[in-house]
């Protein structure tokens, strides 16, 4: 039987994207496992995991070098995203710090460039110069990562500002904080939430009620997690895997559903916010 396509999400400008992606943070930080690295990123293509996710600051930019090496001429199936630090992201630092992960990339333009926190960038500088960048055609979508919605709002207040395709935030069973407000204001301006850390780093992985649902699937507890967020609507997630195995074991999440009931159990073992909270950053 055939396998069931990776979902789509639709960017504001109208693109669609897989749901489910690579992240790489803790890449090309140990040499011995780089091969295995690299093997579980051409999995994941392979498999239709064509969303690649990395930063500037992954291993001082190995992890960036570690995709180049790793898409070798397969860059046209890549929907590829890397992010700017804030410290970076001025009128002159963002094409500065562009052009170098580009070419630690191996490229001519990131698919997605997020400015990887709000820190001390000072945003009319920095949406001018993420829109230049498009002008030039070094960047096709910009976006924003860890912004709550002050962040957002401050953001939106700026000419240029709406422009933005995503916000890149952790999001999961344990950190449904966002639930509260954060969330649906993208759901109702149309702007994907795109998860990182869906699992916790494995911290939430040994939880019961995880292990419970995950058995009447015969599934893994981490494939219930990535479910249970591919099941939000709006939200697209970014992963990480070191090992072609767990790439293949994450992609299998797409096959699994989840019931009403399985839905209820979660939501009674990691409840949904029941009032405001900040962003929590991992």
């Amino acid at each position: 039987m055939a396998k069931q396509q990776v979902p789509m999400v639709t960017l504001p400008s109208g693109e669609a994207i897989p749901a489910l992606g690579q992240g790489t943070w803790g890449m090309a930080e140990d040499p011995r496992r780089r091969n295995d690295e690299i093997a579980a990123l051409q999995a994941g293509v392979d498999a239709g995991l064509t969303v690649i996710d990395t930063a500037e600051v992954y291993a001082d930019g190995g992890a960036e070098e570690l995709v180049r090496e790793a898409l070798g001429d397969r860059r046209e199936e890549i929907f590829l995203i890397s992010k700017i630090s804030s410290e970076h992201a001025t009128g002159n630092g963002t094409g500065v710090a562009c052009e170098r992960s580009l070419e630690r990339l191996g490229t001519d333009r990131i698919d997605l460039y997020l400015l990887h926190q709000r820190g001390s960038a000072p945003l009319p500088e920095t949406v001018e110069a993420f829109t230049n960048l498009m002008t030039q055609g070094l960047i096709r979508h910009w976006g924003v990562s860890n912004f709550d919605v002050p962040e957002v709002v401050e953001l939106t207040g700026i000419p240029g500002g709406t422009s933005f395709e995503t916000d890149q935030i952790p999001y999961n069973l344990t950190r449904r904080g966002i639930e509260w407000d954060l969330l649906p204001r993208c759901r109702a301006a149309g702007l994907p939430v795109m998860a990182y850390s869906p699992l916790e780093r494995g911290r939430m992985l040994d939880h019961p009620a995880l292990a419970a649902v995950a058995e009447r699937h015969g599934g893994t507890p981490g494939q219930v997690g990535l479910a249970w967020l591919l099941a939000q609507p709006g939200v697209c997630t970014v992963t990480k895997a070191s090992s072609p195995s767990r790439v293949l074991e994450n992609r299998a999440a797409v096959e699994l559903t989840l019931t009403d009931d399985d839905l209820a159990e979660l939501d009674r073992a990691f409840p949904p916010p029941s009032g405001p909270r900040p962003l929590e950053l991992l």
